[in-house]
């Protein structure tokens, strides 16, 4: 039965509540031969959970690896589960209920009813209920508050049921505001999340109250630091770890059984009595295990403040090197990983083929490979990781606000330390959006810079050069002439003849498809060290750099005369005109640009003055000895 990859859905793949149910699911998964793969659906850089709502996740993200799907609360719509299940994945959800799938639930109601039948003990009466109620699980527990308060003949009171606006310590804060406008005040208050209790307690000892004096406090989660507060939080342990390995249970038992009906599993929950709740203090339990395992904690969070640091220099500083490449991933706990970006930067189908844009470590040879979405990340990763030590396969979106680029994966460690969204991951994934959103900006930015500068220097109708960059031609051939002893150049000035009569018989688009025309034939005719301009209307100049015998100017001359005077093919008709040319050549560089323009451009006229009816005419000016 092993051998099989599941995919936990869940708005942050790290963290100690999203991270904890990873890692329990992770072990027990590893323990039947199988492996997890953990995938963020909120944009990277997300803040909370709460606050984001349902991700507009849709794409069936390495669906062609799974054989089941965890889906957390608040981690995907109820649609993206239903299509999970039409494409023949077991569905099985956390914390919250969907349609035809299996769920997997902390006791939530009876861990709360023991925390009120605690403080009815204590003698209060007046119990307040303060959470997110938008959350199933937090909806639950306030059905254990009230029953609990029903059985022991009170009723629960509205005015003491206030709705926090989110699971964490803001949520708290203002549900203690609404607890201190109350005009008959509680005595005690059950939270929906430790956050929560934290938050609140914060903001009640801000406004002179003593906990548990005034106010008996109690949250729910046990996190890491409740026991560690003044007072001590007394609070509803929930196993987050065995909520996941629970999950992955019944997962695999859904895949073993095709067609099963949806079950639904609940895990005990512990009520931890400490000082918050007005028990007497019972002080820390300080032994050496312990304080080894906070020690490790300390250095944890310490080296993801180190992380978070280098990834910020490293992928937003001022380098030359590609982010794409991966190499930044040295910096964080993930020791390999994978970036596919979307082909063509177009993302308009749901299975859409990503491109293998950098792998690390380098060497593997999966970059520049395509594949659909459905079959990423690579599956080399999966063989790099090692679940008995923790380890797992990260997929995070790459999606800033401005554009949706690809998907990142990585193989690292389930952190379970950080608070939610704090992770490596989602900081990667948020760092690495902003500076490809930063490189491609940079890259637009010279482009427009290249377009305005293009555009100063060239002729739009032609896109030949025009007066300003033919005179820093001509002064950087005057300065060559000057330092290099017998570097000879010459200005050719041409002029059409007849150009106003195709204008003026065929109209104007007529005469712009002929100046494009005669800019071409010039410019084929030409050495690239040459110089083909256009000053405006019919008047072209050319600059031969480095004449390499004398005369060489007139063959060129007569080259072009012959070239241009060919009939042209404009509006299906054939059109001919001819051309006066005007020659200046270059003295020793005691000449500047203008000097041989004009040079030129008096030759031109003689020539133009020579010419017979309806010919080709061409002409030189000799340099003045002067």
């Amino acid at each position: 039965m092993g051998g099989r990859t599941f995919g936990v859905l869940s708005p942050f793949v790290g963290g100690d509540y999203y991270g904890t149910i990873i890692s329990g699911a992770n072990r027990a998964a590893v323990s039947r031969g199988d492996r997890l793969l953990a995938l963020q659906t909120l944009d990277p850089g997300s803040y909370n959970a709460d606050r984001s709502g349902i991700p507009d996740y849709r794409r069936p993200v390495a669906w062609g690896h799974l054989a089941g799907v965890l889906v957390v609360a608040g981690a995907v719509s109820e649609s993206y589960a239903q299509s999970a299940l039409a494409a023949g994945l077991p569905v099985v959800t956390i914390g919250h209920e969907m349609a035809g799938c299996s769920a997997v639930f902390a006791d939530n109601s009876g861990g709360v009813r023991a925390a009120v039948v605690h403080l009815i003990e204590h003698g209060h009466e007046r119990i307040a209920f303060a959470g997110h109620l938008a959350h199933h699980d937090v909806r639950e527990r306030l059905q254990g508050y009230e029953s609990a308060l029903i059985e022991h003949g009170l009723t629960p009171p509205p005015d003491l049921l206030l709705d926090a606006g989110d699971n964490h310590e803001s949520g708290g804060e203002l549900a203690a505001g609404l607890l201190s406008a109350s005009s008959r005040p509680a005595t005690a208050v059950v939270c929906g999340t430790d956050r929560n209790a934290i938050g609140l307690i914060r903001r009640v000892t801000g406004l002179g109250r003593r906990v548990p004096g005034d106010l008996a406090v109690i949250g729910f989660d046990d996190l890491a630091g409740a026991m560690y507060m003044r007072p001590s939080l007394s609070t509803v342990r929930q196993p987050s770890d065995l909520i996941g390995a629970a999950a992955i249970r019944l997962l695999a038992e859904l895949r073993a059984q095709a067609g099963a009906t949806p079950a639904v599993r609940r895990v005990p929950t512990t009520f931890v009595r400490r000082d918050s709740c007005g028990c007497p203090p019972s002080g820390l339990p300080i032994t050496e295990d312990l304080t080894r395992y906070l020690f490790d904690q300390v250095c944890s969070l310490q080296q993801t403040l180190n992380i978070q640091h280098e990834l910020g220099i490293d992928l937003l500083g001022a380098h030359d090197h590609d982010p794409r490449e991966l190499g930044w991933l040295k910096r964080t706990t993930a020791f390999a990983g994978s970036l596919g970006l979307w082909r063509d930067g177009a993302v308009p189908a749901l299975d859409t083929e990503l491109c293998i844009e950098g792998e690390y470590p380098a060497g593997r040879e999966s970059a520049g490979a395509t594949m659909p979405v459905s079959e990423f990340p690579p599956p080399e990763l999966f063989e790099l990781a090692d679940g008995m030590a923790g380890e797992a396969v990260f997929v995070v979106p790459v999606r800033s606000a401005t554009r949706d680029w690809g998907m990142l994966a990585a193989v690292g460690h389930i952190q379970q330390s950080t608070p939610p969204g704090s992770e490596m991951m989602n900081q990667s994934g948020a760092l690495l959006s902003a500076a490809l959103d930063r490189r491609a900006m940079v890259a637009a930015l010279r482009e427009q810079e290249q377009r305005l500068r293009d555009a100063a220097l060239h002729d739009p109708l032609t896109g030949l050069p025009n007066r300003v960059l033919l005179a820093d031609r001509l002064r950087q051939a005057g300065l060559r002439a000057t330092r290099k002893a017998g570097h000879r150049f010459a200005v050719l000035l041409l002029d059409l003849n007849g150009f106003k009569a195709v204008n003026d018989s065929l109209g104007h688009a007529a005469g712009d498809v002929l100046l494009i025309e005669v800019a071409q034939r010039l410019t084929a005719l030409l050495r690239e060290s040459d110089t083909v301009a256009r000053l405006g209307g019919d008047e072209f100049v050319v600059l031969l750099d480095g004449l390499p015998a004398e005369g060489a100017e007139k063959l060129v001359r007569d080259t072009i005369a012959a070239r241009l005077t060919e009939p042209y093919l404009i509006d299906g008709g054939r059109v001919s005109v001819g051309v006066s040319i005007g020659v200046a050549l270059s003295r020793g560089g005691d000449a500047g640009p203008e000097d041989l323009l004009r040079e030129a451009d008096a030759a031109m006229y003689q020539a133009k003055q020579r010419r017979p009816r309806a010919a080709t005419s061409s002409g030189s000016c000799r340099p003045s000895t002067r």
